[in-house]
């Protein structure tokens, strides 16, 4: 079978399944065991918002193999693809899936392409200060306050909270908006979906990293960011958001795996994966050790919902290390 990432996009869909309701790792996912012959240096150099969750895995990893040593960098998902191009990482955890020119970038040097993990789930949060009593907003109403195109179709911008439906005290206060910088795949993420392929406003205040965006909300009264649901702090709240069915949805892990929160998404670990050579045990060890019991209880102690057998199993074997 060619082993290829365009594979992987046809399967990216979440997929519902009865475990993903209660939110606890699937039980048809097996125990990590230690291997023999395991050692030796990993990189890790993308997203900010895998950060926590790559920390977790290694630290898990590296409890069967304290020879191991791991280092993670996270500057942003735009950053992988010449990490592994360049091949000073191993892996490339990315928020986003590859694009098209990375992905020729990639096999224009190796003469194949980058093969993704699909590690986890992630709900993108859109998140107010605590004290904020708004409790949901439309796709509609999210495009006509961080956008300058409203390509959702509103007829003006939303630029006080009164506008987004609060009143009272709240009804003339500005909002002040919070977002990634275009080198984080949340950014294009978001606004591929939030935005319907629009453009930001440039009063958005770009920050660096996923936990920045969340103190800045948590610091401005008036302030409403996204970042990934696993960096929520008390100081902030994830509002429901309403879809097509005007129906409002919490980013719960049951609606993300559903469908019916609208701004969902798997989290990849893009490799260089050599078709035709099998992949080293220390690698191989790792993806096995993230599709394991352990590996997706780690996922919901970083804040994030796991995948099941099935996504690990369709991996596992476009990697060429399933049972």
């Amino acid at each position: 079978m060619k082993r290829t990432a365009a594979m992987l996009a046809a399967t990216s869909t979440l997929i519902a399944a009865p475990a993903f309701a209660q939110m606890t790792v699937d039980p048809a996912l097996p125990t990590y065991e230690a291997a023999s012959g395991v050692s030796g240096n990993l990189v890790s150099i993308g997203s900010d918002t895998l950060n926590n969750l790559m920390t977790l895995w290694s630290e898990g990893f590296r409890g069967f193999y304290p020879n191991v040593a791991v280092q993670i960098q996270g500057a942003g998902s735009g950053t992988a693809p010449p990490a592994l191009v360049e091949g000073t990482a191993q892996f490339g955890p990315m928020s986003r899936p590859m694009r098209g020119t990375e992905i020729e970038q990639f096999e224009a040097r190796f003469g194949y392409e980058p093969i993704p993990m699909r590690g986890a789930i992630d709900a993108i949060g859109v998140f107010v200060h605590r004290d904020n009593p708004i409790e949901c907003l439309s796709l509609q109403q999210i495009d006509a306050i961080f956008s300058s195109t409203r390509a959702g179709g509103a007829d003006a911008a939303i630029t006080t909270w009164g506008e987004a439906g609060l009143d009272g005290e709240w009804a003339d206060r500005p909002i002040a908006t919070y977002g990634r910088n275009s080198a984080s795949g949340t950014y294009g993420y978001f606004r591929e979906v939030a935005l319907f392929g629009g453009d930001y406003s440039s009063d958005v205040r770009e920050q660096p990293g996923s936990s920045t965006v969340i103190q800045g909300v948590a610091s401005d009264m008036n302030g409403i960011g996204y970042s990934g649901i696993g960096y929520a702090t008390a100081d902030v709240k994830a509002i429901a958001i309403s879809g097509d069915d005007g129906t409002c949805y919490e980013p719960t892990g049951e609606n993300a795996a559903m469908g019916f929160y609208p701004i969902a998404r798997f989290l990849y670990v893009y490799m260089n994966v050599d078709p035709n050579a099998a992949m080293d045990p220390l690698r191989a060890e790792f993806v096995r050790y993230v599709y394991s019991q352990q590996g997706q209880a780690d996922v919901l102690r970083a804040g994030f919902f796991p995948v099941v057998n099935a996504v690990a199993q369709q991996d596992l074997e476009l990697f060429g290390i399933a049972d």
